[in-house]
Formats: structure tokens, C-alpha cells, sequence
């Protein structure tokens, strides 16, 4: 919500040259930030045992649901570390500054793999037991990852020139903007977790291990959608904005479009192999795979195409300093989701399925909606050219389905096939394969997105270019 709210009004400032608008802006969202936040985090703090008894897991026995308290309440730091972080990486975005906005989460999982790994069997300081383990050392390791992601995101603004105030400017027009976009962009991403509060409520009535299994495919249908959608999307973010702040619309449209077409080419085969591999990527993350997340992914491929296609349709609104339209849209989206998730686990008996299912076909919807106000909104944006680009896209991925699913009858899961390393060079072959296959059929049918790939692979192997 800060990102997207907060880097089309700062590029403004840096456009017209007001640096010293800029960096008040930048140290009065941060100092308000950090205060809201702050108040927040004690906040779940307090109220911890009702926001778990009563909305995240009311299905959980007295043990489990002590424990979701206990870890909800060390967790709760993290509004308050996030919040600032995002500030000040939000900053490096709008000026292009991207290694430790990249850097940053990727330490935060540091964190939390540092607290998997050595917190859960407890902390000894000098012989002195400070801390049991177990589970808790997770979320230790959450609240570690935070810091460091805080402080990681900190050393990038070296060398930028922000200057640092500590007071809250009420009388900066670009923070009173951010102030006037911040609450609806924010209200749209908290429907977006009530909707998971609520799948997670559906989910705790369910089997012993459902929410689990749940959560374990969402996860891995992210993965895609972070590393090409939301990637993608803030790289592309920061130069729409300047566009418009130039007032170029016209180069704002040839752009956004650009963006959607590299989108799409990378989501649709990325979903394909995910839908005919996703056996052999659950097998990564639990031994000898798992049929129930197996399914829920392969549920979830429609999803995955869609909120990868999302972000950037967001994104589009967002540059123009428009945060009510995707709100609209979200709360019309929530609703038809919570709907569809009640009537499909209940009414028609689809069980943990139900809830897949409904979130694939609202993140069609969503997007649906999302491009057909941008149609209206910016002329010829969808022309006849990228009509028949996406249309030569589709059917590369239909013909790269047709591949990877011969190549999984040819490398198919044995057995003995209990582990990651076992599972991993079947799943590169099949993936390795199935892409290249991509990228040459979409050069066949005269996908310019091909050309560039094809180049740079022909430079790497070859030390020369193809026509």
C-alpha cells in the first residue's frame, strides 16, 4: 500500500525538480508510519487470544490455540519494522535503485530459515537457558528476519541524498496526497487478508492437517506470481509513473502494454509446467509428495496465471494516482470469493477444493474487470496486434502442455523417489525442456518477445546473435 501510493507522488517531486519536497515527504511517511504502526502492533498484542479465538482459528483445540497467541504476540512486532522498511525502500524504487529492494526480503527469509534451523531447539547464553525452542524459535526468527530487512533496506540509502527530518510536515502537499491514496490502496489490501482470515475459518472446520495443506499450495502458487508478476510490476512501476508525471500518456499506454504482453509470455507457460510438474514441486517442500496439495496446486493454476497478470493491471491504476477503482473492484472480488468459497465447500460438498477453485475463478474475474476499465479508460491500449500476439501466446502454451505432459510419462515420479535431490533433476528436465520448447514455438509464430530470449541464449552458447 506505502509502495504504490508513495512512488507516483515522490517521482512528481523529482520530476519537477523539488528534491526538498521530496525528502520531507519521504521522512514525514516514514515518522507517521512508524507511529500508526507502532500503536497497532500493541494493539494485537492486547488482543491477541479474541483476534484467534474468534477470527483467525476458531477451530483449534485450547494447545493450538495458546500457541497461535503466544506467536501471534511476538510476530506483532513486525507491522511497525515493515511499515518503516517500505518507506525507505520505496524511495530506491522510485529512483531505479533496485539491488536492496531485492536484497531485502530475501534476507527476511534469512531470518526465519536462521530460526527454523537454530532457534527451535532453544537459545543458551553462557550456559544460561534463555529460551525452550520449539516452535516460538520460528517466530523468533520472523521478528529477526524483520530487523534485518530493516537494516538491509536502510545501507541502500547511501549515496541517495535523503535527508532525514524528525517531524511529521502536515503542511507537504505530496504527504497529504499519499495521506488521501494511502487509505483506500490500504483498506484494499486488508480485504485481501480478511478474505485469507476467512479461507483459513473455512479451512479449521475441515480434517486435522487442511489448513496446512491450504496453505502449503497458496504458497507455492506465490512463488510464480512474486517472481514474475509483482517482479516484473515494481520494475515497471516507477517508469509508468515518470511517464505520466511527464505527461506522456501516449508513451504510459505503449508501456503498460509492453509489460502485459512480457507478463502474460512468461505466465502462460510458467503455469503450464506448474499444472503438469506440480507433483514434483510439492515433492520438494514434503518428502515423498502429497496428493491433497498436489491437487489444491493444480487447482490453483488458473490463479496463478491471473495474479500474475494482476499486479500490473493494479499497478496501471495506481501510477495514475487512482487507488478507489482497484478497491471497488477487490470488494466486489472478496465478496464473490467468500460466496463461491461457502457454496463450493458447503452447498456442493467440493471440501478444501471448494476453496481453490473459488479463488482461481475470482482472480479471473478480477482481472477481467481490471482490463476492461483500462480499455475504456486508455484507447487502442488492447489493439488488434496485442489481441493476436496473446492469441499466438495461448496456443505456444497449448503446444508446450502437450510437451511437458509427454515429458512427465517419460521422467514420471518412482518410488524410491522420496527427496529433493531425487526429484529435482526430473522436474529442471521436464521445466528446462518444456520452456525452450516454448520459446522456439513463439518464435515460429512471430512472438517478438521470443527474439530477445533467443539472442541472449545463442550469445551464451554460441557467442552470436539469431536473425
Amino acid at each position: 500500500a506505502l509502495s504504490v501510493t508513495f512512488v507516483p507522488v515522490f517521482n512528481q517531486r523529482l520530476a519537477s525538480g523539488n528534491r526538498k519536497s521530496a525528502w520531507e515527504l519521504s521522512s514525514s511517511l516514514v515518522n507517521f508510519m512508524a507511529v500508526i504502526t507502532l500503536v497497532a502492533s500493541v494493539l494485537i498484542m492486547i488482543f491477541a487470544d479474541p483476534l484467534v479465538r474468534y477470527i483467525v482459528g476458531p477451530g483449534l483445540d485450547e494447545s493450538g490455540r495458546g500457541l497461535a497467541v503466544s506467536m501471534m504476540r511476538i510476530i506483532a512486532v513486525n507491522p511497525f519494522l515493515f511499515a518503516v522498511a517500505t518507506v525507505i525502500a520505496s524511495m530506491q524504487q522510485a529512483i531505479g535503485r533496485f539491488t536492496f529492494l531485492a536484497l531485502a526480503p530475501t534476507i527476511y527469509n534469512v531470518g526465519i530459515i536462521i530460526g527454523a534451523q537454530f532457534f527451535t531447539s532453544g537459545i543458551n547464553i553462557f550456559g544460561w537457558q534463555v529460551f525452550d525452542g520449539g516452535i516460538m524459535g520460528v517466530a523468533l526468527g520472523v521478528v529477526l528476519g524483520s530487523i534485518m530487512q530493516l537494516v538491509v533496506s536502510s545501507i541502500g540509502l547511501m549515496g541517495i541524498g535523503f535527508d532525514y527530518q524528525a517531524k511529521i510536515s502536515w503542511k507537504n502537499k505530496g504527504f497529504r496526497q499519499v495521506l488521501r491514496l494511502l487509505p483506500a490502496r490500504s483498506l484494499d489490501q486488508g480485504i485481501d487478508y480478511v478474505n485469507g482470515l476467512v479461507e483459513t475459518n473455512i479451512a479449521s472446520r475441515m480434517a486435522d492437517g487442511t489448513i496446512r495443506a491450504y496453505q502449503q499450495a497458496s504458497a507455492l502458487s506465490l512463488m510464480p506470481v512474486n517472481l514474475v508478476g509483482v517482479a516484473i510490476s515494481n520494475a515497471a512501476f516507477p517508469r509508468m509513473t515518470e511517464r505520466l508525471a511527464e505527461g506522456r500518456v501516449d508513451l504510459f499506454r505503449d508501456e503498460l502494454r509492453s509489460v502485459l504482453r512480457w507478463i502474460i509470455w512468461i505466465a502462460l507457460p510458467v503455469a503450464v509446467i506448474t499444472f503438469f510438474g506440480r507433483g514434483y514441486v510439492v515433492n520438494f517442500i514434503k518428502n515423498g509428495g502429497n496428493a491433497l496439495i498436489s491437487g489444491l496446486l493444480g487447482a490453483l493454476v488458473v490463479a496463478i496465471l491471473f495474479r500474475t497478470i494482476y499486479h500490473i493491471a493494479a499497478r496501471s491504476f495506481y501510477a495514475q494516482q487512482d487507488t478507489k477503482t482497484p478497491l471497488y473492484v477487490s470488494i466486489f472480488a472478496i465478496i464473490l470469493n467468500i460466496i463461491l468459497a461457502v457454496s463450493f465447500t458447503s452447498v456442493f460438498g467440493m471440501g478444501v477444493y471448494g476453496l481453490a477453485w473459488a479463488q482461481s475463478i475470482v482472480a479471473v474475474v478480477e482481472v477481467v474487470i481490471l482490463c476492461g476499465i483500462l480499455a475504456v479508460r486508455i484507447p487502442n491500449l488492447f489493439n488488434q496486434q496485442f489481441t493476436n500476439a496473446i492469441m499466438r501466446m495461448v496456443a505456444a502454451s497449448a503446444c508446450t502442455g502437450l510437451i511437458a505432459y509427454f515429458l512427465v510419462q517419460v521422467f514420471q515420479l518412482q518410488s524410491n523417489d522420496q527427496s529433493f535431490f531425487a526429484t529435482f533433476p526430473k522436474f529442471a528436465i521436464i521445466a528446462s525442456l518444456s520452456m525452450l520448447s516454448y520459446i522456439f514455438i513463439s518464435q515460429r509464430l512471430s512472438i517478438s518477445e521470443a527474439t530477445p530470449v533467443i539472442n541472449r541464449i545463442s550469445a551464451m552458447l554460441f557467442g552470436k546473435r539469431s536473425r
